[in-house]
């Protein structure tokens, strides 16, 4: 017996290794970042409780496990991300991004630290639908990095689903002193006015419909998750079916939620996150969160330079904060650009503008994840 290796057989035969217990630890941290911290904490409990059952015997790779179960069901039909994103299509009020058009400019800019962790991933050797997977995490859109994941490279979902879910939650820790460097005092001061043209019940009944068709016609890998997000927008906007509506902000979104982080953690078994005595370190990983953090930082940068050019442009009308929220992460990014211009000045409100952002990036995030799905697809 290897002394690095070290197996105890207990509780009827459990293969119990050093490893595993390194990964109950870890499940436990995430556990207690979400009850201490309260860091996103509805999906990093599930996420680190069923990673603490993974290592316990109850993976998603033992085919007698529950766990396995709603692994079938919910992540290799991709129902999961798709119930979730009627719920968050539900939570979204495009008013704001209706009323201000160019926003969608800066959600656009917001998707750049996807492809940029795509090629540098692409440089260190990943293979190609590894490196689309591990770029998409910059969307930082847990359900995107899902759904894209778990067609192109399903052996990294526990990963890559892990680093997702966890920038997002550290987006109040990460993006602050981006914004600092990034921005003059002078800059984060600037007051914009909000008197936007009015939005009429018919146009924002119609757009989750045209937006469907049309995002189906040109990006039909995107499809099913424009469609499950627009679905949820219309059962809001509609006004007629209430209880659906209810359900799927409340009911549908908080069990998939449950059921989904489940899975997700029970994915993450030492095997396959740590130390796999067959092949080794999983050095993998660590090049996965790395890389995810990248393209994070790369978002970031990217809507605040874009957010610069625009101000400069506007001569000085434009806040570059709003830039920030250009990411998916709806609506936490999109609140924390607004309390950085508050945090300067008590009086200076950019909050609407902030959220037109805000929803701009996340209708990118779906675009741009299903381009990268569809183009990756196809090159293999």
């Amino acid at each position: 017996m290897n002394i690095g290796e070290l197996v105890l057989s207990v509780f009827g035969g459990l293969q119990f290794t050093w490893a595993n217990a390194v990964m109950l630890l870890i499940g436990a941290g995430l556990v207690t970042l979400a009850v201490v911290k309260e860091y996103e904490p509805v999906l990093l409990l599930p996420i680190g409780f069923g990673c603490i059952l993974a290592n316990l015997g109850m993976s998603v790779y033992n085919e007698e496990s529950f766990l396995k179960v709603l692994y079938d069901a919910g992540i290799q039909t991709e129902l999961f991300p798709l119930l979730i994103f009627i719920g968050v299509g539900a939570m979204i009020d495009f008013r704001p991004l209706l009323a201000q058009p160019h926003m969608v400019l800066l959600g656009a800019a917001g998707q750049f630290g996807i492809f940029g962790a795509l090629i540098l991933a692409t440089l260190l050797g990943f293979p190609l639908n590894e490196a689309a997977s591990i770029g998409v995490i910059g969307a930082i859109d847990g359900p995107t990095a899902i759904f894209v994941t778990s067609k192109l490279a399903p052996e990294l979902l526990g990963p890559i689903a892990v680093a997702a879910y966890s920038y997002m939650s550290l987006i109040p820790i990460i993006q602050p002193p981006i914004m600092k460097l990034m921005t003059t005092r002078k800059e984060r001061l600037i007051r914009m006015d909000y008197a936007p043209r009015p939005v009429s019940t018919r146009t924002v009944i119609a757009f989750p419909i045209v937006v469907t068709i049309a995002i189906s016609l040109l990006a039909p890998a995107a499809a099913p998750l424009i469609a499950a997000l627009m679905l949820g927008n219309l059962l809001k906007e509609s006004g007629v079916v209430e209880r659906l509506n209810k359900a799927a902000q409340n009911e549908i979104i908080n069990v998939t939620t449950l059921f989904l982080g489940l899975a997700i953690g029970a994915t993450m078994t030492a095997e396959k996150f740590l130390y796999d005595p067959a092949t080794g370190w999983q050095v993998r990983t660590l090049g996965i969160m790395v890389l995810g953090l990248l393209a994070f930082v790369l978002d970031t940068v990217a809507g605040l330079t874009f957010g610069k050019i625009l101000s400069f442009l506007s001569g000085g009308k434009i806040n570059p904060l709003i830039g920030a929220c250009g990411i998916s992460a709806f609506p936490m990014a999109g609140r924390l650009s607004a309390r950085a211009a508050l945090d300067e000045d008590p009086d200076n409100f950019i909050l609407m503008h902030a959220m037109g952002s805000n929803t701009a990036g996340q209708l990118g995030s779906v675009i741009a994840g299903g381009v990268l799905l569809a183009i990756v697809s196809r090159m293999l």
